[in-house]
């Protein structure tokens, strides 16, 4: 199975079929997909002017989406060396259990599904790169009561999304959705408030939202 890095070569093959350029740009979305295939693939069509069906798109249009994708790419594989050589300098300290957004990270390691969109046409309009640095600082500022990637809080939670996160809150206003780790447990708490229409039981907090996720059955994505 081709990597990422040859599929992106097929994409800038002139002596390539366009049909062929297009599918391999497709593929790469196998390997790296923030939002999850369709979205991700409605993004990149959207921002570089490519009709979702059109199978003879213009070539610099696939290069267009392409440079896109690798950048954001190169960002978020960066990130995961640096959460790799943290993660062994903490076991090395002793320190063996990871912290929530640790454990929120391992079950997107390689770019798969970090920020899914239920609706493959509702996402962030913002360049790939940009939001995947705001996730980041996110992740590193501690939890706050909106969305990381557009600062609403039009939070609503949302079950059986079909993979992980198999539950967890949605941004009414971009469209993903927001890893539980970087909200506070009132804004997550304000959220199954939205979906259920009632107030939360006493009790039941981010905390429980990790022990439910726990018994799901973990998935690993290996980087490429």
């Amino acid at each position: 199975m081709a990597g990422f890095r040859a599929l992106a070569r097929d994409v800038r093959n002139p002596r390539r079929h366009i049909t062929a350029r297009r599918t391999s740009l497709r593929k790469c979305l196998e390997r790296f997909a923030p939002y999850g295939h369709r979205a991700t693939w409605h993004h990149l069509c959207s921002r570089a002017g490519i009709a979702l069906e059109d199978r003879h798109p213009e070539p610099a249009l696939l290069i267009t989406a392409l440079e896109e994708l690798e950048e954001a790419r190169a960002l978020w594989l960066a990130y995961e060396a640096d959460f790799a050589a943290r993660r062994r300098q903490e076991k090395h300290h002793g320190i063996r259990q990871p912290s929530a957004v640790d454990d929120w990270h391992l079950h997107t390691w390689g770019g798969n599904h970090i920020m899914p969109c239920e609706s493959p046409s509702a996402h962030p309009d913002d360049r790939l790169a940009e939001v995947l640095r705001r996730l980041i600082l996110a992740m590193e500022s501690g939890p706050a009561s909106t969305c990381p990637v557009c600062t609403q809080d039009r939070l609503t939670w949302h079950d059986n999304l079909g993979r992980y996160p198999w539950e967890g809150p949605m941004c009414g206003t971009c469209g993903i959705v927001v890893p539980a780790p970087v909200l506070t447990p009132e804004a997550l708490a304000a959220a199954r408030h939205t979906r259920s229409g009632r107030a939360p039981k006493s009790g039941h907090s981010a905390a429980s939202t990790s022990a439910t996720a726990s018994a799901r059955p973990h998935r690993r994505y290996a980087t490429v």
